[in-house]
């Protein structure tokens, strides 16, 4: 199915980004439990009524005590962080579009997710949101066309892994959020009492 073809938009399947050392949280962030499970399955769960197949993507040896009811995808592209990630899912199905977020956002709502689907073009590689925090585009909220994955590897031929990059030199759909809070990344002890802060209220 190559959508230029017949002009059928590619189907979506969706990725979670958890396979990071979270050294700055000093424990693992896919395995914080913010609400009910550990984060890596609550996101799981979140982008599974949107998107065909689902997917973890982690490191070789965070399979020793992976839920057997979710599918994992190790990295084909290695020591590359989301970077590579994000390349091994584009490569695993090529056809189809990647709902790729990141494990470390405890505030990700299904709103935000339905708006940027309801919102995508698949005529550009990209659709994403603009963060709030500075302003660029964030990649580790982002549906990825199959057309970014050539993208992506010429980037990586310049010895760029930066996903960001990519977003900002392509033809990317970027949206303002409705909930801001919604993209905060936790990565410290101290934005992770600021996320609980929040789902508090």
């Amino acid at each position: 199915m190559i959508s230029e073809e017949n002009n059928t938009i590619p189907s979506i399947n969706g990725l979670v980004l958890a396979g990071g050392k979270s050294r700055r949280m000093g424990t693992p962030k896919d395995l914080l439990n913010w609400h009910g499970k550990e984060q890596r399955y609550f996101a799981a769960d979140l982008l599974a009524p949107f998107c065909e197949e689902v997917f973890i993507s982690c490191r070789q040896d965070q399979l020793k005590d992976f839920d057997p009811d979710y599918h994992a995808l190790t990295d084909t592209f290695l020591n590359m962080g989301p970077f590579g990630g994000i390349l091994s899912a584009l490569r695993s199905q090529r056809d189809k579009a990647w709902l790729v977020v990141a494990c470390d956002l405890p505030l990700l709502d299904k709103k935000s997710l339905e708006f940027l689907i309801s919102s995508r073009d698949d005529k550009k590689a990209a659709t994403t949101y603009e963060s709030p925090f500075d302003g660029l585009p964030e990649p580790l909220i982002t549906i990825w066309e199959p057309k970014s994955y050539p993208l992506l590897l010429n980037f990586l031929g310049t010895g760029n892994t930066c996903p960001r990059k990519v977003l900002i030199n392509s033809d990317t759909l970027i949206l303002k959020p409705r909930n801001p809070d919604a993209l905060m990344n936790v990565n410290t002890p101290e934005d992770a009492e600021k996320a609980q802060n929040i789902l508090k209220k």
